[in-house]
C-alpha cells in the first residue's frame, strides 16, 4: 500500500511538473528598450520574464552598457533590438557576445513598415542632436527612423518576429509562444481601432516636436507633424537660438510644441513665447513608465492623449 502511495505520490510530481510554467533558467532574454521589452514580455507570458538593459528615463542613444548588463548578455539565449543606428551601444556589444546569444535584429522583420529619417527643411538634421540625448549615428545617406513601434502594425510583426525567435530557442513552448502572440495581436487591432478614433479629430492639425521620433504614429493616424526643433536639454539655448526657434515655430503655423520629459518646461515656454502654439509634453519611449507587458498600451495611450491634449481636444 505504501508502495502504491509513493509511487503515485512520485507521479503526481512529475506531473505537475510538466504543468508548471517554465523557469526564467529556462531560457534568458534580453531587451534593449521599454516598448520593445513589453511586446516580448507578452509574448513570453507565462514561461519567462525578459530582462530590460534601458531602464528609467535612460535613452537608447546614449546609453552606455554597465558591467552587469554585459554579464546578463554573455548568459543570454536572445537578444532583441531595433537597430544599430537606434541603440548605438549594441554595435560593439554584440561583436564580442559568445554564438550562443542569438542576436535578434528587429528593423529587418519581414513585413515591417519602415521609413527614412527626415533631415533637412523644417526637419532638423540629426547630425546637429549628437550629444544632445537623442543623437543617431547618421551619414550623409537617408538612415532608417528606429522607432518602429510607434505603429500598432509594426508592433504586430515584432510579436510574431519574437515569437519566431523564442520558438527556435524552446520549441517546447512555441505553442505558448504562438498563443501569446496571436492573443497579443488581437489587443494591438483593438488599440489601433482606439487610437484612430480617438486622434481623427487631430487630422492636419500642424504641430513641432524637439525629438523627430513620430513619423511612424503620424502616417498610421493621419497627422501632421510641421517640423522639429534641435535643443540640447543639459544647455539653455541662447537668446539668438530662442529667437530663431520662435521664428521657426510661427513660420510653421504650428498648433502645438511637445517636448520629452528630459527637456526643461521652461525652455519649452520660452520658445512658445509670443506664438499662439500650445505646449505639451510627449513620452515616445516609455521614460516614465513601469516596464512590462502593459506599458506599450499605455505608452501608446499616453502619446494620443498629449496630442490631443495640446491641440486643446480634450
Amino acid at each position: 500500500m505504501m508502495r502504491h502511495r509513493l509511487l503515485g505520490l512520485a507521479a503526481g510530481i512529475a506531473l505537475a511538473a510538466v504543468s508548471q510554467p517554465a523557469r526564467a533558467a529556462d531560457i534568458d532574454v534580453v531587451v534593449t528598450i521599454k516598448p520593445v521589452h513589453a511586446l516580448v514580455a507578452a509574448v513570453m507570458d507565462g514561461v519567462a520574464v525578459p530582462k530590460l538593459l534601458v531602464d528609467g528615463a535612460a535613452s537608447p542613444h546614449t546609453y552606455a552598457l554597465k558591467p552587469s548588463d554585459a554579464a546578463a548578455l554573455n548568459r543570454a539565449s536572445l537578444f532583441f533590438r531595433v537597430s544599430e543606428d537606434l541603440e548605438p551601444f549594441t554595435r560593439k556589444a554584440t561583436k564580442s557576445l559568445p554564438k550562443s546569444v542569438t542576436v535578434v535584429t528587429l528593423s529587418t522583420a519581414k513585413g515591417l513598415k519602415l521609413l527614412s529619417q527626415r533631415a533637412g527643411g523644417a526637419f532638423e538634421d540629426h547630425e546637429h542632436d549628437k550629444g544632445h540625448g537623442h543623437g543617431h549615428a547618421h551619414g550623409k545617406k537617408a538612415e532608417v527612423d528606429g522607432h518602429i513601434w510607434l505603429d500598432p502594425a509594426n508592433a504586430k510583426i515584432i510579436a510574431d518576429r519574437a515569437a519566431e525567435a523564442l520558438s527556435a530557442k524552446l520549441p517546447a513552448r512555441a505553442d505558448t509562444f504562438a498563443r501569446n502572440a496571436a492573443a497579443l495581436k488581437v489587443k494591438l487591432d483593438a488599440l489601433d481601432a482606439e487610437l484612430a478614433t480617438a486622434l481623427a479629430p487631430a487630422k492636419g492639425k500642424p504641430f513641432v516636436v524637439f525629438h523627430d521620433a513620430y513619423q511612424y504614429f503620424e502616417q498610421r493616424y493621419g497627422l501632421s507633424a510641421a517640423g522639429s526643433i534641435t535643443v540640447n536639454p543639459e544647455v539653455p539655448p541662447s537668446a539668438k537660438r530662442l529667437s530663431q526657434l520662435r521664428a521657426k515655430v510661427q513660420k510653421l503655423g504650428a498648433v502645438c510644441v511637445l517636448r520629452e520629459p528630459q527637456f526643461d518646461a521652461k525652455v519649452v515656454s520660452a520658445i512658445a513665447d509670443g506664438t499662439s502654439a500650445r505646449l505639451g509634453e510627449i513620452d515616445p519611449e516609455g521614460a516614465l513608465l513601469e516596464p512590462g507587458p502593459e506599458l506599450y498600451f499605455t505608452l501608446m495611450r499616453n502619446v494620443a492623449r498629449s496630442l490631443r491634449d495640446c491641440f486643446g481636444l480634450a
